[in-house]
């Protein structure tokens, strides 16, 4: 390469979506630097060192070490097989010399072309020398590249700003200035109707000058923040702004609400961080601190403070844009745009209370769940019925687990879920209790949305988990009985995350109801021809498929989750116990020689049930008819040790019980030597058979071992 300096590149625009600035910042430097990359412009190492900026008006990147032209570069070429390309005189065919045309060269390179072997046949190859791009050239594609590629929602028309009224460009916001320095040169690029300067633009109210003139790549960071008064990396800004609130709140001895997307939210809507801090009337605490919190959060971008004991405090962290000399009529302003919020919150909070959730219920029949599933009210009334079946299953109260449910959804119909759909169950809780309904009956309309999204808590006792589980697997067989079937990244209705919901109840609470039989029942709710035929096992297919995912995303091997699915029945409450187990047989010296021996007793028994057609589901061994010492040997291993394992597995000790199979090789071992189970004598061969049925038997109690043979 020639010599190298580092390039900055900056888009300066009318303020960015602040829910995508961090991403379309990390995507426009990632696929500036891939394309200089591409070009032989800049090494693959200095990705490590480039730098990614996004403020709310500007998209930059600063790249280290590139060139000013990319090195020539030497090319072979593949043309054509020789028989086609050169006639039986040597001579250039018309298509090698059009072919040649395409790279600009003629007949004089035919005897210089290189032949070599390309599969079964000779081809002919031209070595050829394409010109290094030069930095003006590879920069510019690279930004019309990623420019292209930015993860825009919409994108907005606006005038051309070097055309003629008339012409118009696309754009997520109206570009209003473009930098392109390498080093202290301007590389002469254009985008977006703007051509590449080094001035740019800092702070609307707080910049120093009116323009700040770039020196050189390497001073854009500092000059904007001290000229333009502008932290330009979203990284920093984001510090600044977290090391801010953790000092204002240490001074009013609380702590601000852990946020993280609120936090990129609110780095994405300030140049320069300025925490102050707000308060509001106490009254406004008689309010659920969920719904203060909420307003605060999702209608102001404020961060609530908390005291020691997680409660909410009537003072709250602002993050302006400014940093005035007196901050009062920012703190001022701030304090009386809150108030109308936290005033109808109370407001509705009021009002609900004065109508019971019962009073509401039957009100659902004139919301419509789905076209081809009911009102919510039927829907209601299914759940109900579910949640009594599975707290019965669970020896829990089933008078309880219907209420809870019936009331489950009456929240939806009252002001305050109306403004703040996120609030839904949340409110059904404390209305529940203002009407004076048991606590396990409020915390359970609560809970039966959990778990809401990857790594949510779960629904606590047996009243709550029936609820939840009703819940989701009417969800489930419903929607997918009609046919709304997930495709590919596009599950309107969640069903998904109501599948891993299911399932992560069932295994982390744990709970002992059999998959199958909850799908059958949740099924049975509905009216006859209702749902397809074949939901049920469709159902089943799509849970295990999620669960096959749950499971690797924990570190469990393929083989070994297959294993354990083989002979898991629906068992969810004991999948990741077998599967602990199985982890820690396959780590035995004997493993797989044990999972190879018990994958070729499964072959012998399914020869000998295909040729003889014999049904030995319920036959015994017997001892007569052992005839050989080591069929006697093994027979007598597996009596041996077969009440131990049992024990094992009846306690759960499934590690155990895999690690009892270790004591049996060498009897295997000698029976595969010295035994012909497929011998002429019709007898002995059912007899060694049915032995050999009966040690696979003993060895797949925790799972299917032969899942283990390579």
């Amino acid at each position: 390469m020639t010599t190298t300096k580092d390039m900055l590149v900056e888009l300066f625009v009318e303020e960015l979506p602040p829910k995508s600035l961090k991403i379309l910042g990390e995507s426009f430097a990632n696929d500036v630097f891939n394309w200089l990359e591409k070009s032989h412009l800049v090494l693959r190492a200095e990705i490590v060192n480039t730098k990614a900026y996004a403020s709310p008006r500007r998209l930059a990147v600063f790249i280290p070490n590139v060139s000013g032209k990319a090195i020539d570069q030497s090319v072979l070429q593949k043309l054509m097989p020789v028989a086609v390309g050169l006639d039986a005189n040597g001579q250039a065919t018309p298509a090698l010399l059009k072919k040649l045309a395409s790279f600009g060269a003629d007949a004089s390179v035919v005897p210089n072309l290189k032949r070599t072997m390309d599969g079964k046949a000779e081809a002919l190859f031209f070595d050829s020398v394409v010109k290094g791009a030069t930095l003006a050239e590879g920069l510019q594609k690279a930004l019309d590249e990623a420019i292209a590629k930015l993860p825009i929602a919409k994108i907005m028309t606006y005038p051309n700003p070097s055309g003629n009224g008339w012409d118009t460009v696309n754009f997520v916001r109206p570009a209003h200035g473009l930098v392109a320095l390498h080093g202290a040169e301007i590389v002469p690029i254009s985008v977006l109707g703007l051509t590449a300067g080094r001035e740019t633009q800092g702070h609307r109210f707080e910049a120093s000058v009116a323009k700040v003139v770039l020196k050189d790549a390497d001073s854009y960071a500092s000059q904007l923040e001290t000229e333009g008064a502008v932290i330009a990396s979203f990284a920093a800004r984001r510090a600044e702004i977290v090391k801010q609130l953790a000092a204002a709140a240490a001074k009013e001895h609380l702590t601000p609400i852990a946020d993280d997307a609120l936090l990129d939210e609110v780095t994405a809507l300030v140049e320069r961080p300025n925490v102050l801090v707000g308060t509001f009337e106490s009254e406004y605490l008689a309010v659920p601190q969920e719904c203060l919190i909420l307003t605060m959060k999702a209608n102001q971008k404020y961060f609530p403070l908390l005291d020691a004991d997680g409660k909410l405090t009537n003072k709250f962290l602002i993050v302006s844009n400014i940093r005035p000399a007196d901050a009062s009529l920012v703190i001022g302003g701030n304090e009386r745009v809150v108030r109308p919020r936290l005033a109808d919150a109370k407001f509705f909070f009021d009002k609900d209370r004065k109508q019971p959730l019962e009073s509401r219920v039957e009100k659902l029949a004139n919301v419509v769940y789905h076209n081809k599933l009911g009102t919510q009210l039927q829907r209601v009334e299914r759940i109900a019925t579910l949640s009594g079946t599975i707290a019965r299953m669970l020896d829990a109260d089933k008078a309880d687990a219907e209420l809870a449910a019936r009331l489950a959804k009456a929240d939806l119909l009252t002001d305050m879920v109306g403004e703040f759909p996120e609030l839904q169950g949340i409110m059904g809780r404390y209305y529940a209790l203002h009407d004076g309904e048991d606590k396990v009956v409020a915390d359970a309309i609560e809970a039966h949305y959990h778990p809401r999204f990857a790594g949510d808590t779960l629904p606590q006792g047996a009243i709550a988990c029936a609820v939840a589980l009703s819940d989701k697997l009417d969800t489930l067989l419903g929607i997918y009985g009609i046919g709304q079937v997930p495709t590919g990244d596009k599950d309107p209705f969640g069903l998904r995350r109501h599948a891993l919901g299911i399932l992560r109840i069932l295994i982390e609470t744990p709970l002992d109801l059999p998959l199958p039989a909850l799908i059958n029942t949740a099924a049975e709710n509905f009216p006859s021809g209702m749902l397809s035929a074949t939901v049920t096992s469709d159902v089943e297919g799509f849970m295990l498929d999620r669960l096959r995912g749950y499971l690797r995303e924990r570190d469990f091997e393929v083989s070994h989750i297959e294993a354990v699915l083989h002979m898991l029945n629906g068992r969810m409450h004991e999948v990741l116990p077998r599967l602990q187990g199985v982890r820690t047989f396959a780590a035995l010296s004997v493993a797989k020689d044990l999972a190879a021996a018990n994958k070729r007793v499964q072959n012998i028994i399914r020869k000998n049930r295909e040729e003889i057609g014999a049904d030995l589901t319920d036959a015994t061994v017997k001892p007569a008819l052992l005839k050989e010492a080591a069929e006697r040997d093994l027979y007598q291993a597996m009596q041996d040790i077969t009440p131990f394992a049992q024990g094992c597995l009846d306690r759960g000790d499934y590690g155990q019980n895999l690690k009892a199979l270790a004591t049996l090789k060498p009897f295997i071992d000698d029976f595969f030597e010295s035994v012909m189970v497929m011998c002429e004598d019709h007898d002995l061969r059912l007899n060694r058979a049915v032995l050999l049925q009966q040690l696979g038997r003993l060895m797949n109690q925790v799972a299917d071992i032969s899942k283990l043979a390579a």
